[in-house]
């Protein structure tokens, strides 16, 4: 399932999940615009490197992705969701919020995978942390998904909390799937334990950061 959009409104302009998607995009389009090996040797500077850890990079790397799609689909998801967990927790806190769901889900990946010398990058765990407070504050709300039927697509309307719990299944399943291969294999691929960790995160978070005022005045509105 691939969301297209939410039913949740947002009564706040979301300014800081505009500017995370901006910096995103010009990070990227630095990387691309450079030589395959300056490429290369750029992400495996800023990337994070288990084998090399540091929480310069545990920072840096969340500002980084491997590819057009890979930016695509993570600010899309981030737009999705995003915005209401900013307008719940307003700019300041919800950037605290997003960082530490990021640092978060990279040192899950660390932890599960402490050896490797790829460099893990990406917004995915930082957006995984969005999605696991999205779950907490707006179960009900409703998620309209493109899906795949055989050869043919189609539209469904589903409740978030289903979305939400089935995505992370997913990413907990195939990180399980991975466990062995990681620790054999120097070859890339999706860190789904960073996915898990942020998106634990995130529900974590979202119960112990306090609310705008206004939201909690209105919140009988989302159930």
């Amino acid at each position: 399932m691939f969301p297209l959009r939410d039913t949740q409104p947002s009564y706040s302009r979301p300014v800081v999940t505009i500017l995370l998607i901006v910096v995103n995009m010009l990070v990227f389009l630095f990387e691309i615009s450079l030589e395959s090996f300056d490429r290369n040797a750029f992400i495996a500077a800023y990337g994070l490197v288990p084998d090399h850890f540091s929480f310069f990079t545990l920072l840096t790397s969340m500002f980084l992705h491997g590819g057009w799609m890979h930016v695509l689909g993570n600010m899309w998801f981030l737009w999705i969701f995003g915005d209401n967990i900013e307008d719940i927790l307003g700019p300041a806190k919800y950037l605290i919020f997003y960082l530490v769901c990021g640092a978060a889900a990279g040192l899950t990946q660390v932890l599960t995978n402490p050896y490797s010398r790829i460099p893990t990058v990406g917004a995915s765990g930082a957006i995984a942390g969005v999605m696991g407070a999205y779950l907490i504050k707006f179960p009900h709300a409703r998620i309209y998904s493109l899906v795949t039927v055989i050869f043919f697509f189609t539209t469904v309307d589903v409740p978030a909390w289903l979305m939400l719990i089935y995505w992370f299944a997913i990413q907990f399943f195939n990180g399980v799937g991975t466990i062995g291969y990681s620790h054999v294999s120097e070859g890339g691929g999706v860190a789904f334990f960073a996915h898990v960790g942020g998106f634990l995160a995130g529900i974590v978070l979202i119960n112990l950061m306090a609310p705008r005022e206004r939201f909690s005045r209105r919140q009988d509105l989302y159930w």
